[in-house]
């Protein structure tokens, strides 16, 4: 075979062609990694917030209402697992932080007893269903580009608007200085939310 140096240039063009995006495709792909990140990043504590609950409370007569939405945060953190490679994003440097720091809380509040354990399940849920909706409304610009990941995390928001509600039927509001250990949950929350959408 005849070596043709000029089929090297044309080549590398057709590659350096085929891999430039738009402006707005780059700001687009940088809030879905964006997204994404966070998003895996908040599943993997509600998995450990659930776990230190249920290491506490497993036996009791509310372990397997915990159980369920413990199952369901399972499979939030299962799909965000999938996705990340898939749109090639990478997770935040601070799982392991949010990991210890999760079962923590969980296994802390449920110490303190069943109310202070949906107390803090209240709390969590409120902060994320209103992270959800603030990315389903980001999203919503792009309906098509972004359909999967409005499927998800719409679905996705319904369920922790679900752990919510039950939380709040399980005498989450009757938890001993609800409003206070409320809001430090979530004030944590959102500290944690901003942390992982930028490292």
């Amino acid at each position: 075979m005849t070596y043709r140096p000029q089929k090297i240039p044309q080549l590398f063009r057709q590659f350096a062609t085929s891999t430039k995006i738009s402006p707005k495709e780059a700001r687009e792909n940088i809030t879905r990694d964006r997204f994404l990140r966070v998003d895996h990043a908040g599943e993997v504590g509600a998995d450990r917030i659930y776990a230190g609950q249920m290491a506490v409370l497993g036996k009791s007569n509310v372990g397997s209402v915990i159980q369920h939405m413990w199952d369901q945060e399972k499979e939030h953190r299962k799909k965000f697992d999938e996705l990340l490679p898939k749109y090639r994003a990478r997770p935040t440097v601070m799982l392991p932080i949010w990991n210890v720091a999760g079962f923590a809380l969980g296994a802390g509040s449920a110490l303190l007893g069943p109310k202070m354990a949906m107390a803090c399940t209240a709390a969590v849920e409120t902060v994320i269903t209103d992270h959800y909706n603030d990315q389903i409304r980001e999203l919503m610009t792009n309906p098509e580009e972004n359909g999967e990941l409005l499927k998800v995390i719409s679905k996705f928001r319904d369920e922790e608007m679900e752990h919510h509600d039950t939380a709040i039927l399980h005498k989450a509001e009757e938890a001993p200085l609800y409003q206070v250990f409320a809001q430090a949950v979530k004030i944590g929350c959102k500290g944690a939310i901003w942390i992982s959408e930028r490292i």
